[in-house]
């Protein structure tokens, strides 16, 4: 067996290991589209070095030499595609059906022409060129890229290369008088091996993405409370943790406001459950649109909800629970009554030195509990700052009758 022949027996069954791998993937996690398209493009990697065994014993190798030209091209063209898919991209599937009917034309067109021609090998190797650039377009247009998917360019970057120098290489070394004589010339050999390695590289590294995917998502449903779509106590908590400690040793202020919703208890008796729900869901709808980019905000309790909003001060984010209370309270909920408003009620604390979440949770529920006996609907800070007063003392009369509902 020649050397050539040897690495593609190997070839054969990495290809065959990673369609298994990606295929495994798909069937366990359904959201990672990607690796279906990848399952399959690995699989068409097994047929490839089956045709090239088939080759020499060809009366007529043309039909298998196009055979195997297209199923590399259209193999490459699916890990686009997966890759593509994967980052929740939209395929370039009409680019893609371009390259791919082009290059078919070409390379029926050219499967007579000498095998020492540089312009054949040129026209051979530069739709698998065309297709490796393609997937780094891809990968640039993915604006979350880390440490996995830059290694990942430079690898297509890199097979794109090695294409554009094959050309090259098969003029200088020689790749057999014929077809036939092709698995046994040394630029076979140097070929396969290279391929192997790309192969190889390749599918690792998609293998390990689309993995690092999948447990970032599984752990971030964990985290996430599925009514409100904010990150639930466990999650708040992990994450405003972190941020604590970094704005601890950076000197930086931040603050932390916690929520509870006026007289829910009533609205689910009154209305349902389901009526309850949409209150909450428009809620946290309102935290989540009027919150600064850095905060964390989590739904801890029935009707418990918290923000962590690193770099602000007290004054930015009492002005922020203001905001979301007057905001929240001219929400018109479908299901519930005219006379039955809704109001929610605001605890906000500063972080100081020394402080761990608990503590800042401890001081910002005790103002809470102030804005509770002093009439709901309003916001109370912890600290040296006076509590607010309520807010209906500078309404219009329609609106001040309004808060005293709310508030009884």
């Amino acid at each position: 067996m020649s050397a050539a022949a040897f690495v593609l027996a190997i070839n054969l069954f990495v290809a065959a290991i990673f369609a298994t791998a990606f295929g495994i993937v798909a069937a366990y996690a359904r959201s990672a589209i990607g690796a279906r398209w990848l399952a399959l493009a690995y699989g068409l990697g097994i047929v490839n070095p089956i045709l090239e065994f088939m080759l020499p014993g060809q009366a007529d190798p043309r039909p298998v030499q196009v055979a195997i030209f297209a199923v590399f091209l259209l193999a490459l063209s699916l890990c686009v595609v997966g890759l593509t898919r994967h980052y929740r991209l939209t395929p370039p599937w009409r680019t893609l059906g371009v390259i791919v009917v082009a290059s078919l034309v070409v390379n029926v067109l050219i499967v007579d022409m000498p095998r020492s021609s540089l312009l054949r090998g040129i026209l051979y190797q530069a739709p698998y060129f065309i297709l490796q650039v393609v997937g780094v377009a891809m990968i640039l247009r993915y604006r979350h890229r880390k440490a996995l998917d830059v290694a990942l360019l430079v690898l297509f970057a890199a097979s794109g290369l090695q294409f554009l120098s094959k050309p090259a290489l098969a003029a200088w070394l020689g790749s057999g008088a014929s077809a036939r004589d092709y698995i046994g010339s040394t630029y076979a050999a140097i070929s396969q091996s290279v391929g192997a390695m790309l192969l190889i590289a390749n599918g690792l590294l998609m293998l390990l993405i689309i993995v690092r995917d999948a447990m970032a998502e599984i752990t971030a449903r964990s985290e996430t409370d599925t009514l409100s779509s904010l990150l639930n106590r466990r999650g708040f908590e992990d994450r405003a943790d972190r941020l604590l400690a970094t704005a601890l040793r950076a000197g930086v202020p931040a603050s932390l406001v916690v929520a509870d919703l006026d007289h829910f208890k009533a609205i689910n008796d009154s209305h349902g459950h389901e009526a309850g729900d949409r209150v909450i869901t428009a809620f946290a709808d309102v935290l989540r649109t009027l919150a600064d980019p850095r905060a964390v905000i989590g739904r801890i309790g029935g009707e418990e909800f918290v923000a962590f909003i690193p770099g602000a001060d007290l004054a930015s984010a009492r002005l922020y629970a203001e905001s979301v209370r007057t905001a929240f309270s001219s929400l018109s909920i479908a299901g519930l009554r005219p006379d039955r408003p809704i109001s929610a009620s605001f605890g906000v604390a500063r972080l100081t030195a020394g402080d761990s979440l608990s503590d800042l949770l401890r001081r910002a529920d005790a103002a809470l509990y102030e804005a509770k006996k002093g009439g709901r609907d309003r916001v109370c800070v912890a600290g040296p700052a006076a509590p607010s007063p309520p807010l209906t003392a500078t309404l219009p009369p329609g609106e001040r009758r309004r808060g005293s509902r709310a508030a009884q």
